[in-house]
């Protein structure tokens, strides 16, 4: 793969408005209902587990606080319009969500989850009189894998039936963590112009969270009454956490994602740029390390799975974070590399996902705090060593072994998370 960075923010690196998975649902139920002509009289998805988790109790934006993937499968029936991708929701008018939430009222929404499926799988029919339309999303949250009308395939581009469908996730399998430092090295002005406009939009994204006085406001009150020192640890935690707020309670601002995921991009985004900014590093450097958090934490992601049991803001963003924060202040220094990843997995490697809602922002705050505290560390030579726990032999093997954890250890686990969160839906 000549330019993986390239691929990576192509595929992964993208505005969302609103959680990803809600998002993703609405995607899938707007390319199949704009295959129809006639008003939308049901729809009908059917999602792999990691989908179902994260998008069950978290609200969506533009609907004044309305939450979950049912309705943002019938918004999506009848928005139809797949063009607007991630930003789906972005100015929803009143009339189609009144239509959609009496679609969802009347039973004729209808969403279920298939616990065989692994990775990211969204199959949306979509019905409109006697037509009926359907789209299979697989691999990846745009992906379209089959698209059919009336039983007649439209598209049909294969299952992927793995983690490694498309070629740039191939080559970040067999990459190692020099490759990610060459990687970006190659970053182009265009490149860096794109992650700069996302720094800014995940930016304002905070500053819109912390109207709403949850996690990163308190942080921020904590920091004015003297209880917390104002410091870097502290500002990347209430920064991120506020942003992260905005997302779960739906505010209409988009933010610059990572790894298809908001709150990734949150961390993997706002930690380097604060960090780098706090200690005066030249902007352009802050810039290409984010990149190589973009690369990290997508890389990871090719091991653990996209929707994985345990927290991708920690283990896949909050190692991205942490390995963009070392490359500022030492480059491509393998061992130091290897320190921060063994650290930040040591110290939040057990964090379960229990699904986006908004308390992913107290998440968000503790990956930011421990990746900036191991990459801190590392700089100085210290960390985790493979003497310790499930911690490898090198940041690549480290990685494989959280992966095992993760997608063979940890299986129950996910699904009593998600029975428990089932039971608490009407």
């Amino acid at each position: 793969m000549k330019n993986l960075l390239a691929e990576v923010l192509k595929h992964e690196v993208y505005p969302a408005m609103g959680c990803t998975e809600p998002v993703a649902v609405a995607f899938a139920a707007a390319t199949a209902g704009n295959l129809l002509k006639g008003r939308t009289t049901a729809v009908t998805v059917r999602t792999d587990p990691g989908t179902y988790k994260n998008g069950l109790a978290v609200a969506i934006p533009n609907t004044k606080g309305q939450k979950g993937n049912l309705l943002a499968a019938a918004i999506g029936a009848v928005v139809r319009k797949p063009e607007l991708g991630a930003e789906l929701f972005k100015g929803l008018p009143a009339a189609r969500l009144k239509e959609a939430s009496a679609l969802a009222r009347a039973g004729r929404a209808k969403i279920e989850v298939d616990y065989n499926r692994r990775g990211i799988y969204i199959a949306a029919e979509v019905r409109a009189g006697r037509d009926k339309a359907l789209c299979v999303l697989e691999g990846s949250h745009k992906q379209v894998s089959l698209l059919k009308l009336n039983g007649k395939t439209i598209v049909k581009a294969g299952g992927t039936g793995g983690r490694a469908a498309q070629p740039y996730k191939a080559a970040l399998r067999k990459a190692t963590f020099r490759d990610l430092f060459l990687a970006a090295e190659k970053v182009t002005p265009e490149e860096l112009a794109y992650i700069r406009a996302g720094v800014e939009m995940n930016l304002a994204a905070a500053r819109e969270g912390l109207k709403l006085k949850k996690v990163g406001y308190y942080v921020q009150d904590l920091i004015k009454r003297g209880y917390l020192k104002q410091d870097i640890l502290s500002t990347a935690k209430l920064t991120a956490a506020a942003a992260t707020d905005a997302r779960m309670a739906g505010v209409p601002v988009p933010v610059m994602s990572s790894g298809e995921s908001g709150n990734q991009g949150v961390v993997a985004v706002l930690v380097p740029w604060l960090v780098g900014k706090a200690f005066k590093v030249p902007e352009k450097r802050i810039l290409k390390s984010i990149a190589l958090s973009h690369l990290v934490n997508s890389y990871i992601k090719v091991f653990t799975g996209e929707l994985a049991p345990i927290c991708g803001c920690a283990v896949a963003a909050g190692v991205g974070a942490a390995v963009a924060v070392v490359w500022q202040r030492r480059g491509a220094d393998a061992r130091k590399t290897a320190l921060a990843v063994n650290t930040v997995i040591s110290d939040i490697g057990g964090m379960l996902c229990d699904g986006a809602k908004s308390g992913c922002a107290l998440k968000v705050a503790s990956s930011a705090d421990s990746a900036i505290r191991a990459a801190w560390m590392a700089s100085n030579g210290e960390g985790i060593t493979d003497e310790e726990g499930f911690v490898g032999h090198s940041a690549e093997q480290t990685i494989k072994n959280i992966s095992r954890i993760s997608s063979l250890g940890m299986d129950k686990v996910d699904r009593i998370i998600l029975d428990i969160m089932s039971e608490k839906r009407p």
